[in-house]
């Protein structure tokens, strides 16, 4: 096992002195860059042309070109600082969260199909890409959103935990032991290696076995940080909707008017208690749903007793503690009770707050007409309701707490009241919710039963804004104990470990039984810090290698002593320590990058330098490089006009999907709109690759792939030139230049050259377009310039 002090990764992130500026560059980016190239006898390319910039730019930042009209008003733009405008229109575009996104997506290992044999969809997976999106749209800061991926449920960012159950799941379970220990532990496996490499750069899944043999990580660091997720299951469950501003805002006013009403209404049910000398109480306990509010209160435990039942030990399918803005706060809590009734696998306690509701995932006591329930939050939380139920599903209605008090508490041992069952009429009675109307006055009676009305109303649509969207995010349950496997074998346990990080790197400082969500958010914490040697470099790298299509670091999920040293080591830390300066802005740094003349050197090759540095590591021109799969599809249904910039959702499908116990899927035929949209929204299935575009390069989901390769294949070029999706988006593209440029040849491939490549042909290009329109015709020259490599590569 290496020693931190022996490698450059392991080391404190120090700011370092920027060298001094040269003849050439802008800022402290081009800085660095050309100390190195001095360093080693080469030296900058002139600035590249204005259309090649504004096209690079775009698809670098896009994944798509600029229009026509973009390019002209770059071009026209002679004013000071028009390349740091365009810069801000690009970064601000949605189209840049779609881009950025689809780098992330590969990172993490994301798919919509468990994969394995069965390879069943999860139609809500989506949720998590289009929290991506939005992440890197809105540029969330990366330490927060760090966060968010590994205990977003203790923020309202359910979705965000996607990321943790994100790889293949196999959903087969055998009666053997042994496989069903296994497949957990690839489960546990999957989540502490897609960790590790995404966040810190380092192969933690090395250490599964031994300690790991080049980096600093034990083998009972592996299991510490495997007790951090041991906890977590993979399945849909509801989240919380985000129901946009405007949905803020009505949710808000209907809170407000609803609470007036209610509580007029209280007014009105005391009088007629008055009227008929009885207390105005609330409805009676329901098995299917029930609500306690009461003012804020802090809490780090909260208890639920049940002091009678309608018959046979207490149960309760979902204990859920909200806090004032309505979200669940049980989710991750640490459970505990008075006793569980032992022999039944669906009535477990770590079911009351594992997000699910109905009988089959509840709790039971184990004894009869009594017993307590009780969660222990992370941190301390303001409690404003709770909402629990016998059998949210309404199959069952036995043992309802009838009799119940709900407490609170900030150190588990001072307990106090704040909810019971003695203001609700007593379980049973007959008493309708609108019997004390006739108690009142005619005026008063007509009054209450409109606020009655508007209650129902407003509870309704209250129900309809907050409903939880189900989602294919983490399920948290309490975890027992986890022990350091002997070689990795979980039928050969030895000693205890408790939830900890890389003891190299500083640890968490948590007990064994620490509460499960409190596990995820320390580590999350000791990931996000500023003070992590590991993470704001290995982002600051990840950014430089979606820019320049290589990383400083050339392994970007590796920085240990298996991966590659970084070229320009000094650059990358000053990287790191601006993004983190920066209040840790993905933006800010994709700024610095492509504002600096380094992104906006001429792409073409130099023999004298391309002698002693071929691939252009140490950037003396920009680097070109094959578009993506995915950008190439975009760029042929934008170029042709019929893309659909359609955001969100639930994605398309290009694989007909035949659902049997084992799902199969087959490649489309036809293709129309609805398949039209941006590859980012594809249903994205594993094992299984589209038939046109996945011959480039692109990966299945079926793990995680920190940097694309770029092969050049004969099936790639057949795919392009002769499939279907081709064909016809040709034919369209041709009727789009017949539109928009008229029926003169000359106009038509003038139009087609500012589309594909943002600039007007020479006068051979346009001698050679016109008589080839002239043999073939306007759909095959639209063909072939789909087929071209200006098209194809980023400048």
């Amino acid at each position: 096992m290496a020693e931190v002090e022996s490698h450059w990764a392991f080391q404190a992130v120090v700011r370092p002195a920027v060298p001094e500026a040269g003849d050439w560059g802008a800022g402290e980016v081009d800085a660095f860059i050309a100390a190195a190239q001095r360093g080693r006898g080469l030296s900058a390319s002139p600035r590249a042309d204005r259309r090649t910039l504004i096209r690079r730019l775009y698809l670098v930042l896009h994944g798509m070109p600029p229009t026509p009209e973009e390019v002209e008003a770059f071009v026209a733009d002679r004013g000071p600082g028009a390349w740091g405008r365009l810069v801000e229109r690009a970064l601000a575009s949605p189209r840049y969260g779609e881009r950025f996104a689809r780098h992330w997506l590969d990172i993490v290992r994301f798919a919509e199909s468990n994969g394995f044999e069965t390879n069943r969809e999860r139609p809500n997976a989506y949720r998590y890409r289009d929290y991506v999106i939005a992440a890197f749209n809105g540029d969330k800061p990366y330490d927060q959103f760090i966060k968010e991926q590994l205990a977003g449920d203790a923020s309202g960012a359910d979705v965000a935990t996607g990321f943790l159950v994100a790889g293949p799941y196999d959903i087969v379970k055998s009666p053997d032991p042994n496989l069903t220990l296994m497949q957990r532990q690839d489960e546990l496996a999957d989540m502490v290696n897609a960790s590790g490499t995404t966040f810190l750069g380092i192969t933690l899944g090395c250490a599964r076995c031994h300690d790991h043999k080049f980096d600093p990580v034990s083998q009972r660091d592996y299991y510490a940080l495997q007790a951090v997720f041991a906890g977590v299951s993979y399945g849909d469950r509801p989240v919380r909707r985000e129901p946009g501003e405007a949905g803020r805002r009505r949710l808000a006013e209907l809170k407000a008017d609803l609470a007036a009403a209610e509580a007029e209404l209280v007014a009105l049910r005391e009088r007629a208690a008055v009227a008929t000398g009885e207390k105005g109480l609330r409805e009676p306990v329901s098995p299917t749903f029930n609500r306690d509010r009461f003012p804020p209160a802090a809490a780090r435990f909260l208890r639920f007793t049940v002091g009678a039942t309608n018959g046979g030990e207490p149960c309760l399918d979902e204990l859920v503690a909200l806090r004032p803005d309505g979200s669940n706060a049980s989710l991750g809590a640490k459970p505990s009770s008075s006793g569980d009734l032992r022999g039944y696998a669906i009535h477990k306690l770590a079911h009351i707050n594992d997000g699910q509701f109905g009988n089959a995932r509840s709790w039971i006591s184990d004894t009869a007409g009594a017993g307590w329930v009780q969660l222990e939050f992370a941190e301390a939380e303001e409690i404003a309701g709770v909402e629990w139920a016998r059998d949210r599903e309404g199959r069952f209605a036995d043992r309802l707490a009838t009799v119940y008090r709900i407490e609170v508490s900030a150190d588990g041992v001072e307990w106090r009241e704040v909810a019971s069952s003695g203001d609700r009429v007593p379980f049973g009675a007959e008493a309708a919710p609108d019997a004390f109307v006739a108690q009142l006055p005619a005026d008063e009676a007509e009054r209450a039963g409109a606020l009655l009305a508007e209650v129902g109303s407003a509870r309704a649509e209250v129900a309809a804004l907050e409903e939880g969207q189900p989602a294919w995010v983490g399920n948290f349950s309490q975890p027992g104990a986890t022990h350091v496997l002997y070689r990795g074998d979980p039928m050969a346990p030895r000693e205890e470990v408790g939830p900890d990080a890389i003891a190299a790197l500083g640890g968490l400082g948590l007990e064994s039984g620490a509460a499960e969500q409190r596990r995820r958010l320390a580590l999350a914490e000791w990931i996000a810090s500023a003070e992590n040697p590991l993470t704001a470099r290995v982002m600051a790298n990840r950014v430089w290698g979606f820019v320049f299509g290589a990383g400083i670091v050339e392994t970007p999920s590796d920085f240990g002593g298996n991966g590659v040293p970084p070229t320009h080591p000094e650059l990358l830390d000053w990287l790191a320590a601006e993004l983190v300066d920066s209040g840790w802005s993905v933006k800010h740094l994709v700024r610095l990058m492509v504002e600096s003349e380094t992104f906006q050197q001429r792409a073409v090759a130099r023999p004298d330098m391309a002698a002693s540095d071929a691939g252009a590591r140490f950037l003396w021109r920009f680097p070109p490089r094959r578009l993506e799969a995915e950008a190439i599809r975009d760029s042929v249904l934008a170029a042709a006009g019929t893309l659909d910039l359609r955001m969100g959702g639930p994605g398309f499908y290009l694989l007909d999907v035949d659902r049997e116990n084992v799902v199969h899927y087959h490649p489309k035929e036809e293709t129309g709109p609805a398949e039209w949209r941006r590859m980012i929204y594809l249903f994205k299935v594993r094992q299984e690759q589209d038939a046109v575009f996945g011959a480039f390069d692109c990966p299945d989901g079926g793990q995680a792939i920190p940097a694309r390769s770029r092969s050049t294949t004969p099936l790639q070029a057949l795919n392009l030139f002769n499939s279907r999706f081709t064909l016809d988006q040709a034919e369209r593209f041709a009727s789009r230049l017949g539109e928009e440029a008229g029926g003169a040849v000359q106009a038509q491939v003038a139009r087609a050259f500012a589309l594909l490549y943002g600039r007007p042909p020479d006068a051979a290009e346009l001698a050679d377009a016109e008589q080839f329109v002239a043999t073939h015709g306007l759909a095959a020259f639209c063909r072939a310039m789909f087929n071209t490599n200006e098209f194809l590569f980023v400048p």
